[in-house]
């Protein structure tokens, strides 16, 4: 049995595993989730993160091996499914220089700064495939679109069309946002998208307008790791945004 400090220690080498992957330290992630291991050897998250460092690091033998050890653990583990499905369909077509980088900060803002917002006309699913939960994304202002590009200049998709003008407005205004893949599905992408720059000639055009039942709340680091399907449902979207000249933050 495994003692109660043994659990306890296990949970700090976890939470550690957890930020230094959302700041994309995969070598030192890795290290930590084999401490995890060391002292709690059939933790089926810690093989899951396990699996993914590996994945980012291009080691795709020790990825198999570290989520076919968490299937073993647990037959119905979705994310080991789901992850060897797709190291199946990708093969070595990831190279192994090819990191992802990953936004450091978990978004952690009132929600009229961030917000999880879904891509749309995604692009095909081999694209999407390459991209992996807290990837950075490049948002570009095409007309009245906001279109999401990966770090290869790769089109993934439009900014939901609720968001993406009044974004691209703001943009264009001066402000500046930083995004990252929040969560993936097979031919669909959710983002995160954060305020980081208000222009001071922009100053009370909030980004994301919040709605009566709406509070302050974190985004919790670790959802950044967590594939589409294991995330919460979003809010219901805003209706269609008048022009950005008349609204304010007691706009719907």
């Amino acid at each position: 049995m495994v003692r109660q400090e043994h659990l306890d220690e296990a949970g700090r080498h976890a939470k550690k595993a957890v930020e230094l992957a959302v700041q994309g330290l995969w070598k030192e992630a890795i290290a930590a989730n084999m401490a995890v291991l060391d002292l709690a050897p059939e933790d089926v998250e810690a093989y899951n993160r396990l699996g993914r460092a590996y994945l980012e690091l291009g080691e795709h033998e020790a990825a198999r091996q570290a989520y076919g050890k968490a299937l073993e653990l647990d037959q119905y583990n979705s994310i080991a499914k789901k992850n060897l499905k797709r190291l199946a369909e990708l093969g070595d077509s990831m190279a192994k220089d090819d990191h992802h980088q990953v936004v450091a900060d978990g978004f952690v803002e009132d929600t009229s700064k961030a917000r999880v917002v879904q891509l749309v006309n995604p692009a095909p699913r081999e694209t999407i495939m390459q991209m992996v939960p807290g990837a950075k994304v490049d948002l570009r202002v095409e007309g009245q679109r906001l279109v999401a590009h990966n770090e290869h200049n790769d089109y993934l998709g439009e900014v939901d069309p609720k968001y993406g003008p009044r974004l691209a407005r703001l943009i264009q205004g001066g402000n500046q946002y930083v995004a990252a893949v929040r969560s993936l599905g097979d031919t669909d992408v959710d983002l995160l998208i954060k305020e980081v720059y208000e222009h001071p000639s922009q100053a009370g055009l909030v980004s994301f307008p919040p709605k009566k039942r709406e509070r302050f709340r974190p985004y919790v680091k670790e959802s950044l790791l967590r594939p589409r399907e294991e995330a919460e449902d979003e809010e219901e979207a805003f209706p269609e945004l008048p022009e950005l000249e008349t609204l304010d933050e007691t706009s719907p």
